[in-house]
């Protein structure tokens, strides 16, 4: 039986990261097409599509009574997009990352802030709905004051829109709801599969979102921002980046956690992880103040920030 769940486990993974990379890259030719504004592809629709299988997989998980499992693999999530993904977008960029934008400095704060929100509403060991709606209201205030300033919408994704036929159109179109139908597929695979490891290995379910879960919904993160440094769009991975964090610790964590409350029996895995996307979100915001760049130096120090926390969660959870 144990041997079934491994595949089952095995495939849905597959199947999620295949489908979301289906899902942005449909994504990416619709915002050519339509002519949509970097500010919005960025900070906004890429940020919101890659974090649909996060929202998949905490939907599925709060129906079936393990919210544990989404708040797990968004920590662990969030710590990847702080770290490895910056981290691998500055290593292959040219000369590091260019940070200049005063949205991108704005919306560093956000992140430090958004970072220790979830940490301070669960010092009682408990994510309720009212703290749900604490945290959707904050998605809400960060979206405001994003979409507040009219010349962030000046510039088209890519400079110009791009030319795509009905047959270009409908393609994408069938992509993008083949590919949503594969993350639900997908997330109730994994979910059922993790619920039959916790149960039958005493492995906790949170320590398998933080390590396990979460690095495969940050994969089309990690993906988006290498192509986008390849092409010297350095804005565009740090914009990416941290509306995906802001987003999944607001947006999809409060979604959860209105479907399902979240008791936090052992606290020690999200502590380290919590701990950990601090450290990496300050580091990351230093880095950030000091030249307004991410230099390949800064960039290795953020890989060792992951490799201690993976070794901490081990050895500690």
């Amino acid at each position: 039986m144990i041997f079934f769940y491994i595949v089952i486990f095995i495939i849905s993974f597959f199947l999620l990261i295949l489908s979301s990379n289906w899902l942005v890259g449909a994504l990416t030719k619709l915002a050519k097409f339509l002519g949509w504004k970097e500010f919005v592809v960025a900070f906004f629709t890429m940020a919101l599509a890659s974090s649909i299988p996060n929202l998949s997989v905490g939907i599925s998980s709060a129906l079936h009574k393990i919210p544990a499992l989404s708040f797990g693999e968004i920590v662990g999530g969030n710590i990847i997009d702080l770290t490895i993904a910056i981290a691998l977008a500055t290593l292959i960029s040219r000369k590091g990352l260019s940070l200049n934008s005063q949205v991108v400095q704005g919306s560093a704060i956000f992140v430090i802030i958004i970072a220790i929100l979830p940490m301070l509403l669960a010092f009682d060991k408990t994510l309720s709905r009212m703290d749900g709606l604490v945290l959707i209201s904050a998605f809400v205030i960060y979206i405001s004051w994003l979409f507040n300033k009219r010349e962030r919408f000046c510039k088209k994704y890519n400079h110009i829109a791009q030319l795509m036929g009905f047959k270009a159109i409908f393609k994408n179109l069938i992509i993008l709801l083949i590919a949503l139908t594969l993350l639900l597929l997908a997330a109730e695979g994994i979910v059922r599969s993790v619920t039959y490891f916790s149960t039958t290995l005493n492995f906790p379910v949170a320590l398998i979102g933080i390590l396990i879960v979460g690095l495969g919904n940050a994969l089309p993160e990690i993906f988006f921002s290498i192509q986008a440094a390849k092409r010297g769009e350095d804005w565009m991975v740090i914009g990416n980046l941290m509306g995906s964090v802001i987003i999944l610790i607001t947006l999809v964590l409060g979604t959860v956690v209105l479907i399902r409350p979240i008791e936090i029996v052992n606290f020690s895995p999200f502590a380290i992880g919590r701990f950990f996307l601090i450290v990496s979100a300050a580091f990351f915001l230093l880095f950030l103040r000091t030249g307004k760049k991410i230099t390949k130096k800064e960039a290795v120090f953020l890989l060792v920030i992951y490799l201690l926390f993976v070794l901490a969660e081990i050895l500690f959870s």
